[in-house]
Order: C-alpha cells, then structure tokens, then sequence
C-alpha cells in the first residue's frame, strides 16, 4: 500500500470533524471524502478536509467510491452495526469510535463479520495514549507499584455537549452514560490489570442535568452521577466516581493505581503524574506506624511535545492515529481490538443493569 493514506469520514459531526483535524496534521493522510445524512455537518467536514474531498449522504456511497484506503465511523452509537455491517464487507481499514455498540448482541455480530475479513479493524479507545496515562501503565506493567490491588479513574466534568439531533440526551441510543462515556474507563481498568471484571455493583441517577429537556415528547435519560465497583478474579478491584457537574474541578481525570509495593496517579488536564513507594511514605506516627504525609513522592509532568495538536484529549486522539496508520502501511495487527470494545461495553452495561435493580450484576450475566 502506498504510504500516503486515503481517508473517508464517516459521521461527520463533532467528534467526526475532530477526527479530521487530527488527520491534517498527520503525515501520509488524505481526507478524500466524508458522508453524513445532516447537510449541515457534511458542509462544515467538508470545509476543514484537505482539497478535493468529496461529501456522500450516504455511507455506503463513500464505500463504493473508490476514493478511500480507510475509513473513521464516527456515527451516533446506534447506528455503528448498521455501518459496521457494510464496511467490514469491504477491504479497507476501518477505525470505528468507542462504543463498538450499545447492545451485546450487536456487539457479537460485528465480531462475527470481522472474523470474515483480513482488512483491519481498529478499535478507538484513546484514552490508553493520553501521554501521563500512557505513563502510569507502562510505569505499572513494569512493575513500579509490585502487584496491583486497586485502580480508581474520578471523572468530575461538565455535563454532555448537545449533538446534532440530541442523540446523545437519550439512553436507548447511546447505551447509557456508562457506556458512551465510561466504556474508555473500563478498557483502562482491564488493560492496567491484565483481566476483565467478573462483577460490577453500581449506585447512579440523574440528579441534576437534562431534567428540564424533552424532544418529541421524550425526557433526556442519561444518568449524571454515578459510583461503579468492579471486582477481578484475582481479587483486585476497580472504581469509578463519575459526576457530570462536576465542572469546577481543575483535573477533572484522576487515574489512581495502588500496588502492594506503590503508588501511581496521572492528573488531567495538568498532565502530572505523581509515584510513591512505601518505604518512602511518611514518618512513624505515635501509633508506631506511618502516616501518609506525602514525603518521598515523585512528581512529573508527563508532555509529548513533538505533538501537532493536542485536540480535545491531550494528543491522544493523533497518537491512535499515527499508530493506525502504520499498522495499515506495514500489514501489523490493531493494538486496540474489537475485542476491547465489546468487553468494555459489557462492563458499562452490566452497571447499568445493577443501578436498575439494586444489585451486583456478573458480567457472566450480560455474555448471555
């Protein structure tokens, strides 16, 4: 394959025409073409792709162009395995956005579609590149903090941005709150500690935002708050404190993992990463143990300043993308599968499932 790489957008809203920008910057990328039903979003792709990129209604038009190599789903989350089901019919690279889908059973599906073809399937969950959190797993796989006990992610941010047709107000589309925002959560947890979860209890609502919202008669859903306990076959657990008007905080995304031996943090959008050992934590306490007063900790910041654009998540989006696009040009295999998608999603989903029924939900539950 030629080391310059034909683009198709497909869904060219916020998140599709962020994928573009992504693309300008990159070396050996051509946006030749994008595809939305919304005239208003295909104009607006379409005036930041490079020259002579063409725009489709339609998906399926874009796939048999003849004008791309590649391909970037960005669609409302339903509609990925309607999509789905026509690309990975083709032989071009597909990257398709997180979530993969918002049911198993779609998720199943895709899977199965995929293992029919020898094109690539990369899955988008770019959370893992963000460099400070890149730091803490590698720093963590290495072995820094001994054996992993506990690993914690706090998201306290602003509520959901509107989209076009306010898709995303409603949980019947996006999956839930727990899985469009928090599938990139979950993937991190499992990739920190090697395994996936084998139950999930989860305590949320709405309390505050979209409750003054209804289109077409219908009342916006999406869950604002919510705390989630995962528990791993090796006895590790993982936790989530997710708030949506939390928008005061300055790092707004803390990824915590404690180990037997230490400590790592990752701060966001401050970009530090904090490390402790525990020979090194505090004095003795007149109880005879240590107090934790914060001594001996490493503090860095963690940039990659040979980043173009940094984008809405810290250059991590570009970072995904340059590593998709050597994995096309030199035949290598996804790093980040559809494999990771759907067990993601299934972790969101089966927390959703425990809010709604005041339970602990094994995720054994949801494969079925």
């Amino acid at each position: 394959m030629s080391n310059t790489i034909r683009y198709g957008i497909i869904g060219a809203g916020s998140m599709g025409r962020e994928h573009i920008e992504n693309l300008k910057v990159m070396e050996g990328a051509l946006v030749t073409a994008v595809s939305d039903p919304n005239e208003a979003s295909r104009s607006a792709a379409l005036a930041i792709a490079h020259p002579g990129a063409v725009a489709f209604s339609g998906h399926q038009e874009l796939l048999d162009s003849g004008l791309v190599d590649a391909v970037v789903i960005a669609t409302p989350n339903d509609t990925h395995v309607d999509v789905l089901a026509d690309a990975l019919s083709t032989a071009v690279a597909v990257f398709v956005e997180k979530p993969l889908a918002t049911t198993i059973a779609d998720c199943k599906r895709i899977l199965e579609w995929d293992s029919k073809r020898s094109a690539l399937t990369w899955m988008g969950l770019e959370y893992r590149f963000m460099p400070p959190v890149n730091d803490v797993i590698q720093r963590t796989k290495a072995g820094a903090v001994g054996k992993v006990h506990q690993v914690s992610i706090r998201e306290h941010r602003e509520p959901f941005y509107p989209k076009v047709d306010n898709w995303n107000r409603f949980a019947i589309r996006t999956g839930g709150t727990l899985v469009e925002k928090c599938c990139h959560y979950f993937n991190l947890m499992d990739l920190v500690l090697g395994e996936h979860p084998e139950r999930v209890f989860a305590s949320g609502g709405q309390n505050v935002n979209h409750l003054d919202e209804t289109y077409a008669g219908e009342q916006a859903d999406m869950l604002d708050n919510a705390y989630v306990v995962l528990e791993y076959a090796s006895g590790a657990r993982a936790m989530l404190d997710l708030c949506m008007f939390g928008e005061g905080s300055y790092d707004k995304e803390i990824l915590t993992v404690v180990g037997d031996e230490g400590k790592l943090e990752s701060f966001l959008p401050s970009h530090n990463v904090r490390y402790s050992r525990r020979e090194d934590w505090g004095r003795k306490s007149a109880w005879g143990s240590k107090e934790g007063t914060g001594r001996g900790s490493e503090i860095k910041q963690v940039t990659d300043l040979s980043l173009k654009y940094l984008g809405h998540h810290y250059g991590a989006s570009l970072i995904e993308h340059v590593k998709f696009r050597d994995a096309i040009i030199n035949g290598t295999p996804a790093e980040v599968t559809l494999t990771d998608g759907i067990t993601s999603v299934a972790t969101g989903l089966a927390a959703h499932k425990s809010i709604a029924e005041g339970r602990v939900v094994a995720l054994s539950e949801i494969w079925a």
